[in-house]
């Protein structure tokens, strides 16, 4: 891989801001963003992606090649997680294998706005209904892990009822999900009216609040990095290991179908992802017996940053190849 790409991508303003915060927790500083700022930009960041993709969606209509690629996207998100339950079962228990697995099933929005950044950047086309597959990437991982976990596990009938219930709730209603899938439904619905309208606040802003959030992350992902003490050398190579295998499959099933080498490459970024928000919620609902010392570090504080520095660039250079 050429070096540059790793170096173009890192000596981007918010990636370094992202660093930066890391440094600052092992310099022991006391830099932090107070608390309620941090929510703030998440519901920014997801409400920008959702009316700016909802807007191209518009644009492009749903034609066979949106179709097609929306499609392999839920495709990648019911079976990521299903051989990722076993390879975990090698060396975990039931309840943490299904955790992980849902988690690195799922996908991580700021993974994505981290990849879409990069695009931008050097000038690569994606399709806007891409946020539409990372919308449908989200929940299927929670469901799978359920069925895995009901296949596997002994669990009473009374139990079972009450936690699909609300497991299934947390999956398809949650805020992340709920906030970007209307995001995305007002943008179609307005057009490029709408989105003329909004562009000035979730355009132009858009790197300046994303610096912020990435700052905010690397904070919060270096206070985990200390739990990872605790785990053995198995999950932190799958934490690193599990998301190139499955962004070069999602990577893989682009190329076949033909789909775009932008599409393609956010396909599998989303692939290679692992969820930090979602997943979590859901699984302390539904999987309590699971461990999240164990899921939530690993997803935060391995798999994100080596997405962020390594895989945004690892990524693009293989389509590069495949698609020349």
């Amino acid at each position: 891989m050429e070096i540059d790409l790793i170096v173009q991508n890192i000596l981007n303003p918010p990636i370094l801001f992202f660093f930066l915060g890391m440094l600052a927790v092992f310099l022991k500083s006391d830099l932090s963003i107070p608390q309620p700022l941090p929510k703030l930009f998440s519901l920014y960041l997801l409400i920008a992606i959702g009316l700016h993709g909802g807007y191209e969606l518009s644009k492009s209509g749903l034609d066979a090649n949106v179709l097609k690629t929306l499609s392999l996207a839920v495709l990648m998100a019911i079976i990521v997680p299903v051989y990722s339950f076993f390879v975990l079962r090698m060396r975990v228990g039931l309840h943490d294998a299904v955790a992980l697995a849902a988690t690195y099933g799922s996908v991580s929005a700021v993974t994505f706005i981290a990849g879409i950044t990069y695009l931008r950047t050097i000038g690569v086309e994606y399709g806007g209904y891409m946020v539409a597959s990372m919308t449908l990437m989200e929940s299927p991982a929670i469901i799978i892990g359920l069925v895995l976990l009901a296949l596997f596990g002994k669990k009473d009938e009374k139990s079972s009822r009450t936690s699909w219930g609300e497991v299934l709730k947390e999956a398809f209603f949650n805020s992340s999900v709920f906030l970007l899938v209307g995001a995305l439904l007002i943008g179609v619905a307005t057009g490029e009216k709408g989105w003329t309208s909004m562009e000035p606040f979730f355009g132009a802003l858009f790197k300046g609040i994303l610096t912020f959030f990435l700052l905010d992350m690397g904070i919060v992902a270096a206070k985990r990095i200390y739990e990872l003490k605790k785990l053995g050398f198995f999950l932190i190579g799958f934490a690193i290991v599990m998301p190139v295998v499955n962004a070069l499959l999602g990577m893989g099933l682009g190329y076949y179908f033909e789909i775009s080498q932008g599409d393609a490459f956010l396909l599998a970024l989303l692939s290679g992802s692992a969820s930090y928000i979602a997943v979590p919620a859901a699984m302390r609902l539904s999987v309590s017996e699971a461990n999240p010392g164990v899921y939530l570090p690993l997803s935060l504080a391995v798999t994100f940053p080596f997405n962020i520095a390594i895989g945004i660039p690892l990524y693009f250079y293989l389509t590069n190849l495949l698609w020349g």
